[in-house]
Protein backbone atom coordinates (compact mmCIF):
# COMPACT_ATOMS: atom_id res chain seq x y z
CA UNK A 1 0.00 0.00 0.00
CA UNK A 2 0.87 3.26 -1.02
CA UNK A 3 0.54 6.42 1.60
CA UNK A 4 -1.63 8.69 -0.10
CA UNK A 5 0.19 12.50 -0.48
CA UNK A 6 -1.11 14.85 1.92
CA UNK A 7 -3.60 17.66 1.14
CA UNK A 8 -3.30 20.87 0.10
CA UNK A 9 -3.62 23.29 3.30
CA UNK A 10 -6.47 25.21 3.47
CA UNK A 11 -6.38 28.68 2.46
CA UNK A 12 -6.96 30.63 6.05
CA UNK A 13 -9.38 33.35 4.71
CA UNK A 14 -11.24 30.55 2.96
CA UNK A 15 -11.62 28.70 6.05
CA UNK A 16 -12.84 31.73 7.60
CA UNK A 17 -15.14 32.76 5.38
CA UNK A 18 -16.83 29.10 5.12
CA UNK A 19 -17.01 29.21 9.28
CA UNK A 20 -18.48 32.70 8.77
CA UNK A 21 -21.39 32.03 6.20
CA UNK A 22 -22.91 29.42 8.94
CA UNK A 23 -22.01 31.85 11.85
CA UNK A 24 -25.66 33.34 12.67
CA UNK A 25 -27.28 29.48 12.67
CA UNK A 26 -24.13 29.08 15.27
CA UNK A 27 -24.79 31.87 17.37
CA UNK A 28 -28.57 31.24 17.29
CA UNK A 29 -30.18 27.82 16.84
CA UNK A 30 -33.16 29.11 15.82
CA UNK A 31 -31.53 31.04 12.83
CA UNK A 32 -32.41 29.46 9.61
CA UNK A 33 -29.64 26.48 8.82
CA UNK A 34 -27.48 27.05 6.47
CA UNK A 35 -27.47 25.44 2.92
CA UNK A 36 -26.00 21.76 2.85
CA UNK A 37 -22.91 22.90 0.54
CA UNK A 38 -22.39 25.72 2.83
CA UNK A 39 -22.17 23.46 6.11
CA UNK A 40 -20.47 21.33 4.46
CA UNK A 41 -17.81 23.44 3.18
CA UNK A 42 -17.26 24.51 6.53
CA UNK A 43 -16.95 21.26 8.49
CA UNK A 44 -14.78 20.21 5.26
CA UNK A 45 -12.17 23.10 5.80
CA UNK A 46 -12.40 23.02 9.66
CA UNK A 47 -11.30 19.20 9.75
CA UNK A 48 -8.75 19.91 7.06
CA UNK A 49 -7.00 22.64 8.71
CA UNK A 50 -7.17 20.85 12.15
CA UNK A 51 -5.33 18.15 10.33
CA UNK A 52 -2.80 20.22 8.73
CA UNK A 53 -2.22 21.65 12.06
CA UNK A 54 -1.49 18.60 14.10
CA UNK A 55 0.13 15.85 11.33
CA UNK A 56 -0.31 12.34 12.18
CA UNK A 57 -2.50 9.13 12.40
CA UNK A 58 -3.27 8.59 16.21
CA UNK A 59 -6.56 9.81 16.13
CA UNK A 60 -9.57 10.11 14.03
CA UNK A 61 -11.90 12.51 13.88
CA UNK A 62 -15.13 11.93 11.85
CA UNK A 63 -18.45 14.74 11.79
CA UNK A 64 -20.35 12.68 9.63
CA UNK A 65 -21.81 12.56 6.85
CA UNK A 66 -18.96 15.12 5.86
CA UNK A 67 -15.44 14.66 6.85
CA UNK A 68 -13.25 12.11 8.44
CA UNK A 69 -9.23 13.05 8.98
CA UNK A 70 -6.56 11.91 10.73
CA UNK A 71 -4.51 13.88 12.77
CA UNK A 72 -1.81 14.01 16.03
CA UNK A 73 1.51 12.07 15.62
CA UNK A 74 1.56 8.96 17.71
CA UNK A 75 1.23 5.51 16.92
CA UNK A 76 -0.25 5.38 13.51
CA UNK A 77 -3.37 3.00 12.82
CA UNK A 78 -4.22 1.37 9.67
CA UNK A 79 -6.79 -1.24 9.68
CA UNK A 80 -10.43 -1.47 11.51
CA UNK A 81 -11.45 1.18 14.03
CA UNK A 82 -8.80 3.33 15.30
CA UNK A 83 -8.54 2.89 18.86
CA UNK A 84 -8.54 7.13 19.18
CA UNK A 85 -11.83 8.17 17.61
CA UNK A 86 -13.50 11.72 18.35
CA UNK A 87 -17.45 12.18 16.45
CA UNK A 88 -19.64 14.60 16.53
CA UNK A 89 -22.68 16.51 14.34
CA UNK A 90 -21.39 19.34 11.75
CA UNK A 91 -23.34 21.58 14.54
CA UNK A 92 -21.42 20.77 17.68
CA UNK A 93 -18.31 20.41 15.54
CA UNK A 94 -18.51 24.45 14.40
CA UNK A 95 -19.38 25.46 17.75
CA UNK A 96 -15.99 23.53 18.70
CA UNK A 97 -14.21 25.06 16.46
CA UNK A 98 -15.20 28.50 16.89
CA UNK A 99 -14.67 28.26 20.60
CA UNK A 100 -18.50 28.66 20.85
CA UNK A 101 -18.37 25.40 23.04
CA UNK A 102 -15.51 23.91 24.46
CA UNK A 103 -14.54 20.48 23.81
CA UNK A 104 -14.73 19.21 27.53
CA UNK A 105 -18.45 20.48 27.70
CA UNK A 106 -19.54 19.00 24.62
CA UNK A 107 -18.45 15.55 25.76
CA UNK A 108 -20.05 16.14 29.23
CA UNK A 109 -23.66 17.18 27.27
CA UNK A 110 -23.17 13.70 25.42
CA UNK A 111 -22.68 16.05 21.91
CA UNK A 112 -18.97 14.33 21.28
CA UNK A 113 -18.05 10.93 21.70
CA UNK A 114 -14.23 10.29 22.15
CA UNK A 115 -12.61 7.24 22.67
CA UNK A 116 -8.92 6.27 22.82
CA UNK A 117 -6.43 7.76 25.43
CA UNK A 118 -5.42 10.14 22.32
CA UNK A 119 -9.22 11.26 21.88
CA UNK A 120 -8.57 14.68 24.19
CA UNK A 121 -5.84 15.43 22.69
CA UNK A 122 -7.99 17.04 20.18
CA UNK A 123 -9.11 19.65 22.82
CA UNK A 124 -5.80 21.40 23.06
CA UNK A 125 -6.27 22.07 19.36
CA UNK A 126 -9.18 23.79 19.36
CA UNK A 127 -10.67 26.62 18.40
CA UNK A 128 -9.29 27.18 14.96
CA UNK A 129 -11.58 29.92 14.09
CA UNK A 130 -12.55 31.66 16.87
CA UNK A 131 -16.12 33.77 16.94
CA UNK A 132 -16.32 33.49 20.57
CA UNK A 133 -16.41 36.93 22.80
CA UNK A 134 -14.02 39.22 21.88
CA UNK A 135 -13.03 37.34 18.96
CA UNK A 136 -12.51 39.12 15.93
CA UNK A 137 -15.14 38.10 12.91
CA UNK A 138 -12.71 39.74 10.92
CA UNK A 139 -8.79 39.00 10.37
Amino acid sequence: MTDVPPRKRPDPAEVRAAVLAVADWLGDESAPAPSRPALAAAVRLTARTLEHLAPGNSVEVRVPPFVAVQCIEGPRHTRGTPPNVVETSPRTWLLMVTGLLTYDAALGAGELDASGHRADLVAGLLPLVPLGPGASRTE
